[in-house]
């Protein structure tokens, strides 16, 4: 009777862990679709909507931003280019968007005279932070039916998950 009680135990055991790994393996496969939906969804209607042409200009200023704050490199067109990783031409064509939208400007560099550096324009700057804020509304749309705890746990492994990205990003 023993016998059968503790085989009975570990085939339920067996199939517990079976199911456990269907449903982990779905759900991490879910992960790569959900991210492409995320940016996808950032236009919410929420307070301070941002349009679809200002939301891919965020990008290209937000990439302005993290190479200004890493400071090992001035922020030049190749280097908003290679941190995007497209090519140099849509790269160029991405900023000037941005330049004749008012939102980039070009600067002499103070390394090399003959090289062009890229700054926020106080309108890229109020653009940037009217997008962060829409960001938070949207996420707190979103999360607003969540307990305070899974929001908060959210938030940390996301930013968790984003710096380990960008440390392998610079190895």
């Amino acid at each position: 009777m023993k016998n059968h009680e503790a085989e009975t135990t570990q085939t339920t055991q067996t199939a517990d862990t079976t199911l456990e790994a269907a449903v982990a393996e779905e759900l991490l496969n879910a992960v790569g679709p959900a991210f492409g939906r995320l940016r996808r969804s950032s236009l919410l209607e929420v307070e301070n909507p941002i349009s679809q042409k200002d939301l891919s200009r965020t990008l290209v200023l937000n990439v302005v931003l993290e190479i200004a704050q890493d400071g090992t490199r001035e922020v030049t067109v190749g280097a908003v280019g290679s941190h995007l990783g497209v090519d140099p031409s849509v790269a160029s064509r991405m900023v000037s968007d941005c330049i004749s939208a008012g939102y980039l400007v070009r600067a002499a560099s103070q390394e090399d005279g003959r090289r062009t550096v890229l700054h926020l324009s106080p309108a890229g700057e109020e653009l940037m932070a009217r997008f962060r804020r829409h960001q938070r509304a949207a996420y707190e749309y979103v999360t607003a039916d969540w307990s305070e705890r899974d929001r908060l746990e959210l938030a940390r492994l996301m930013v968790k998950y984003v710096a380990a990205q960008e440390s392998l990003r610079r190895a």
